[in-house]
């Protein structure tokens, strides 16, 4: 089934480990056959790397991006992942954690990297209610 990305003027986006960047105009680009594509906003720099959730999505995203180095990059994945599951009792959080090492384990790197995206999301979302509360501390 094709995949059809629609581009934002500028848009970068990585293609089988080339990066491609759109023209000044909004365009559309139709993949006929499997390809790994992500998307600027979903590619993390090793400088990036920061959090216990970022060092989970990093090694999975290395391992979509060139499966041929996934058995190089699979330790740190599985230590990562480890450390990130002993730090939280979250359900849906925990779910997500097995789901990402399932679809490591299968060589489904793709959805495993939307499962550890999961994670960065959840962390985001108590780094911002942590400021949030931080914040209002201050105001009063």
């Amino acid at each position: 089934m094709p995949l059809k990305l629609s581009l934002k003027p500028g848009e970068k986006f990585v293609l089988n480990g080339a990066v491609v960047q759109n023209g000044d105009r909004r365009g559309v680009l139709i993949l006929q056959n499997k390809a790994s594509v992500l998307r600027e906003k979903d590619i993390l720099q090793p400088e990036d790397v920061k959090s216990p959730a970022t060092r989970v999505y990093f090694p999975v995203m290395m391992m979509y991006l060139d499966e041929a180095q996934a058995p190089k990059v699979y330790d740190e994945f599985a230590r990562r992942l480890t450390e990130f599951m002993s730090a939280t009792r979250n359900p849906q959080v925990l779910a997500d954690c097995v789901a990402a090492s399932r679809h490591v384990m299968a060589r489904e790197y793709y959805k495993a990297l939307m499962a550890a995206r999961k994670l960065v999301d959840y962390e985001e979302g108590l780094s911002n209610v942590a400021a949030g509360v931080q914040d209002r501390g201050h105001a009063d």
